[in-house]
């Protein structure tokens, strides 16, 4: 089955060609111009839809996966979803290794794909019980199993040099300066920033690191200190190299905290009636914070990689935020833009 015959069965031809859009309110703000890449708009509600199709695709191509096995991976939900989804539309079955806490919708969506879910502590990532780890020993525990690997597999990144890359490329005429990104497969700014590197090597690329993660760490020292404890934001962040980690083309990294992407939530659903998920607005709180110190004419894009249904009992919860002493206040357009003018990165 050839990627070409994959991609016209069903919903899967939805996959991809995302819209562009300008956030005027927080342009305005930092006198710059941002942009959002609507991933929400894959027929599986994330950005991970892309990996997940070119990745079986791929290993039905080589043959690693073929009629009658069953589809492993070891997931914090979406690249879960993204290959329930397409394992149904092909015929896989699929079984996903979670963490445990993950938002309720996600169990939801997975169980109307027909996914098998098994989660697992939160534990760190020496504990042989941590969710990759766990899915790794359950996929590769049988030759009837194929085992996707998103976070060692290039096919990962390889979707996004492929595909997202160039669409952002040419939604913006070219003339896009920054793009910026949190990481935790690594293969949505692994991919883009090889791409939009080869196009332009100016265009600054940008990493957005939330609490418990490593990488902000490793790209300023070169080691993986732990930095903080807790995100809600799920599936960002990682305390290791991985293989489409070590692929990307990095400039910068930034540290958000929850506190601040919270502030923006709330500001922006005031002022703007947008509601995303946790790890899109990680990714604009950092796109905000490169704007504002980007030189004037700058055009800044980041990924809404998920929506806010993913979000609804973390960040949308008024009691889950005050049990964190997290705070939902709604900032005035100057309050805000203090804010993050004096985050200190």
């Amino acid at each position: 089955m050839e990627i070409d015959k994959i991609k016209k069965s069903g919903l899967l031809q939805l996959v991809g060609n995302t819209a562009l859009i300008k956030l005027e309110s927080l342009s305005q703000l930092a006198e710059n111009e941002i942009y959002l890449k609507c991933e929400t708009q894959n027929p599986g509600g994330t950005v991970k839809d892309r990996p997940a199709l070119y990745m079986i695709a791929e290993a039905i191509k080589r043959g690693d996966l073929k009629e009658g096995m069953t589809i492993v991976e070891g997931t914090a939900g979406n690249t879960g979803i993204g290959l329930a989804m397409v394992g149904s539309a092909l015929g896989f079955p699929v079984k996903v290794v979670m963490p445990e806490g993950a938002d309720p919708m996600k169990h939801k969506i997975l169980g109307v794909y027909g996914a098998e879910v098994n989660e697992t502590p939160v534990v760190p990532f020496s504990d042989e019980r941590h969710f990759f780890r766990a899915g790794k020993k359950l996929g590769t525990s049988s030759p009837d199993f194929w085992w996707s690997n998103q976070f060692d597999n290039p096919d990962n990144y390889l979707s996004h040099y492929k595909t997202t890359g160039p669409e952002i490329y040419q939604q913006t005429k070219g003339e896009i300066t920054h793009f910026v990104t949190a990481a935790g497969s690594s293969g949505t700014i692994a991919g883009i920033s090889r791409y939009l590197k080869e196009q332009n090597e100016k265009i600054n690329i940008t990493l957005v690191d939330p609490d418990g993660s490593t990488l902000y760490s490793h790209f300023h020292t070169g080691k993986h200190d732990i930095l903080g404890e807790y995100t809600m934001a799920e599936g960002v962040g990682i305390t290791r190299d991985t293989e489409n980690y070590l692929a990307a083309k990095l400039d910068n990294a930034l540290k958000i905290t929850d506190q601040y992407f919270t502030s923006l939530a709330y500001y922006l659903r005031e002022h703007e009636g947008l509601v995303m998920g946790m790890s899109s607005m990680l990714n604009l709180a950092g796109a905000f914070k490169v704007a504002l110190e980007a030189p004037k004419g700058s055009k800044i894009v980041t990924m809404m990689c998920d929506g806010a249904d993913r979000a609804i009992s973390k960040l949308y919860s008024k009691e889950f935020l005050k049990t964190h002493k997290l705070d939902s206040s709604v900032l005035s357009h100057k309050e805000l833009k203090k804010l993050f003018v004096d985050l200190k990165t």
